[in-house]
């Protein structure tokens, strides 16, 4: 008896086949993709000096390094 839809049990099997071949593919390819991701050390080693000095300006300016290098200019403008 040949099905309705004109597909034999081989084709179907073929079919199945070569999806898990793709989706294999597709799975590889997302590992690799999210270990680069993921790499936080590594891009961070790569913008090292920037991310120093952008560690260095938010430290002072939370610590309130500017209103305390104010206070110390206007400080000293005052006793001279």
């Amino acid at each position: 008896m040949a099905p309705s839809n004109g597909r034999t049990p081989e084709h179907v099997k073929r079919e199945i086949e070569a999806e898990r071949e793709q989706l294999a593919q597709a799975v590889e390819a997302l590992r690799s993709g999210l270990g680069d991701a993921a790499d936080v050390a590594g891009k961070l080693r790569e913008r090292l000096p920037a991310a120093a000095v952008g560690a260095l300006g938010a430290g002072f300016f939370l610590a309130g390094g500017i209103g305390a290098t104010m206070r110390y200019f206007a400080r000293r403008g005052r006793e001279r």
